[in-house]
């Protein structure tokens, strides 16, 4: 199986998204709520159904973009988003993106990419961030029985593959994670050095 930009675009097209909260998880709505600058740069890439950009909407943030790597779903997203004043939504590959951001969201992204291309995805994290800025999210911290995607892990290597680039904030069990995740979501506030 091949994790390439047709697997993606034929899971949304057929509806396979069993990944999807319909809505905002509350780790991330709770983040999202301390938030006190309404004009920092963000970047949710990934970036799925999008529940998190509407929501950031909602409270006043201008400058949300949107990266995803399947076509059907950034033409959802433009239709569906398309009143939606300060939410950019791009066809890119992550690994080919060049901008800029105070703060990066983590939902599902990080998980649906093959294990190996996790020290290029620091990498790609840090290149992106502005000085000071943030990568926030959700990592699984857990193995699970079947081939991926969804890939899990545990904190101990995580903390390991992002240290050399970034300052943990926050790297624990998430205490406010639906129920089908409780205790296997480590919320992360990482900064970049």
């Amino acid at each position: 199986m091949k994790l390439d930009k047709q697997f993606w675009d034929d899971r949304y097209k057929q509806n396979e998204t069993g990944w999807d909260l319909s809505g905002i998880s509350p780790p991330l709505k709770a983040y999202i709520d301390q938030l006190k600058n309404k004009d920092i740069d963000i970047l949710i890439p990934g970036c799925g159904n999008a529940y998190e950009a509407e929501y950031l909407n909602e409270l006043g943030f201008n400058s949300v973009t949107l990266l995803d790597i399947s076509p059907s779903l950034v033409n959802q997203l433009k239709i569906k988003l398309q009143d939606k004043k300060g939410i950019d939504i791009i066809e890119s590959d992550f690994f080919e993106h060049q901008n800029s951001y105070d703060l990066i969201l983590e939902q599902t992204f990080f998980c649906a990419l093959e294990p190996k291309l996790r020290s290029q995805y620091v990498a790609k994290m840090h290149q992106l961030l502005k000085p000071k800025g943030k990568l926030a999210g959700l990592l699984f911290q857990v193995e699970f029985e079947r081939q991926g995607p969804p890939f899990g892990g545990d904190t101990n290597s995580y903390k390991e593959l992002f240290s050399p680039y970034f300052e943990i904030k926050t790297m624990s069990t998430a205490y406010n994670s639906i129920l089908p995740r409780a205790n296997n979501e480590a919320f992360i506030i990482l900064q970049k050095k």
